[in-house]
């Protein structure tokens, strides 16, 4: 099969789960015979524009022609099969998809996250979740709250590409990719084209190396952000530290804009390091050597990588329950699901999961299994190629004038 992915690679500065997860796709197709190109744009490259192409890049975002023109030039002259469309903000736009229906390709797109119906993509405001402009026939209370990086105007560009290219995204791909039921649940319930939302998880390479032993410390790994809950983190593990301890120390690795008030809050202490941003072969090392990992969002999670990843170590997660974590983590058999957003229960979790340590190494062990039945390469592999196919079926079917997807449960394509 020959794929062209499309991806707006986002700043190399801050750790980012959907270029990790793109590059590991693309290498997948690849070792198993595939043929697949990429077409991308990459944010870091923006510092590098002058001034005036700065000014202009907003009136961009919601639609680049100069993209749609080199991407259809590229689909006709090389002609894949298939288009998978990734992240398009800031410097692709969803002109990508008009460059495939002028090209005749069929496309299908991964949502990683809530952008269909949400500007920031979070469904949350103020540390808090959120679903005004869910449904909504204009996402106006997004641009009120200035809820992309707190800015009206920085709002803008996303409110008018979602408003303006809602019919296109809904009508122009044939199968959107989602990596939760959860997250598929909130599409359909904005009133997105059911029949072509599927559930396909993210998968994680098997990092060839189990946990042995009840482990040294409990991790979180991840963006320094308030969404992610670093705050309540920090809360909870203030309240077990009144409390004596957990016995292990608590080790906080990733960056972001919390990443100041972290270091500080984490100088001088015994029970706690804050280690900045790991690489690859790091993370892996300390997911394997972790009691637990720990991921407190206090946003709705659309997946969380994470997760799966310290599953595929043989290591259990507390995570908050709600969003895609109550798929991915069965409270009690391959980790502990805290109340979401409140202190005492995660520091509840955290006390049990470092108490027990038999507990935690069956937990770790369901975990491992849960891992090779649902998230393993063969697994993701097997989801992805099965929806190119679906998507190749049914353009073929509209080209030849029996588009079926009304009869596939669209609803309105408002």
């Amino acid at each position: 099969m020959h794929v062209l992915v499309v991806h707006n690679r986002y700043a190399s500065a801050q750790p980012s789960g959907e270029n990790k997860v793109v590059d590991q796709e693309v290498a997948l197709l690849r070792e198993a015979g595939h043929r697949v190109g990429v077409f991308e744009r990459r944010s870091d490259d923006i510092a590098a524009r002058s001034l005036p192409a700065k000014a202009a890049l907003p009136l961009l975002v919601p639609w680049n022609p100069g993209v749609r023109r080199e991407l259809a030039d590229r689909l006709r002259a090389e002609r894949p099969d298939v288009v998978h469309v990734h992240n398009v903000f800031p410097l692709l736009s969803p002109s990508v998809l008009a460059a495939c229906a002028d090209a005749g390709v069929p496309a299908v797109a991964t949502l990683h996250n809530y952008t269909q119906v949400c500007p920031p993509g979070t469904l949350q405001r103020d540390g808090r979740p959120c679903t005004e402009c869910v449904g909504a026939r204009t996402p106006l209370p997004a641009v009120r709250h200035g809820c992309y990086r707190g800015s009206r105007l920085a709002t803008v560009p996303l409110a008018v590409s979602l408003s303006a290219n809602r019919r296109r995204w809904w009508s122009g791909v044939e199968r959107f990719l989602c990596i939760s039921a959860a997250q598929r649940d909130v599409l359909v319930r904005a009133g997105m084209p059911a029949g072509r939302l599927a559930v396909k998880h993210n998968f994680v390479p098997d990092p060839g190396a189990l946990r042995t032993g009840p482990g040294e410390h409990l991790l979180y790994l991840g963006r320094l952000a308030e969404a992610k809950g670093v705050r309540l983190l920090m809360a909870a593990w203030d309240e077990i530290a009144a409390g004596g301890g957990a016995g292990v120390p608590l080790v906080i690795a990733g960056t972001g804009p919390l990443e100041p008030e972290v270091a500080a809050w984490a100088a001088g202490r015994d029970d706690v390091r804050y280690v900045g941003l790991y690489d690859t072969a790091q993370c892996r090392q300390a997911v394997a050597r972790s009691v637990a990992v720990v991921a407190p969002s206090t946003w709705l999670e659309a997946f969380g990588l994470v997760v799966v990843e310290a599953m595929a170590a043989g290591v259990p997660v507390v995570a908050a329950g709600h969003g895609a974590f109550v798929e991915l983590v069965e409270d009690g058999v391959t980790g502990l699901l805290h109340r979401p957003g409140e202190v005492a229960s995660l520091a509840s979790c955290l006390r049990r999961i470092t108490a027990d340590p038999v507990l935690g190494g069956e937990m770790g062990r369901a975990a491992r299994r849960r891992y090779e039945r649902d998230f393993s390469p063969a697994v993701g592999l097997e989801r992805l190629v099965e929806e190119y196919r679906t998507a190749i079926a049914g353009r073929s079917a509209l080209a030849r004038g029996g588009d079926t997807r009304a009869g596939r449960g669209d609803g309105d394509n408002r």
